[in-house]
C-alpha cells in the first residue's frame, strides 16, 4: 500500500523551511526533501516527531492508500 503524506502542505501553512523542520526533529533537510517527494518512508519515531513539530495527529499527516 502506497504511503501519502500532507508534510509539505503543512510545512509551508506552519511556516516552516525544510531546513527548520528538519532541525526540528533532528534529521537533515535531505531527509525532508526524500519523505516530501515520497522517495523515503519515514520511521514510525521520526513520523510521530513530524507530526509532533507540525501539531498534527500522526493520521492527519501520513496514510496509506487502501489497493482494490
Amino acid at each position: 500500500m502506497p504511503l501519502h503524506d500532507r508534510l509539505r502542505e503543512l510545512r509551508l501553512a506552519g511556516g516552516l523551511t525544510q531546513s527548520d523542520l528538519a532541525d526540528g526533529v533532528g534529521v537533515t533537510r535531505q531527509t525532508i526533501i526524500a519523505i516530501e517527494r515520497g522517495g523515503y518512508t519515514p520511521s514510525v519515531l521520526l513520523a510521530l516527531r513530524l507530526a509532533a513539530a507540525l501539531a498534527v495527529p500522526v493520521g492527519e499527516l501520513f496514510w496509506l492508500e487502501e489497493e482494490n
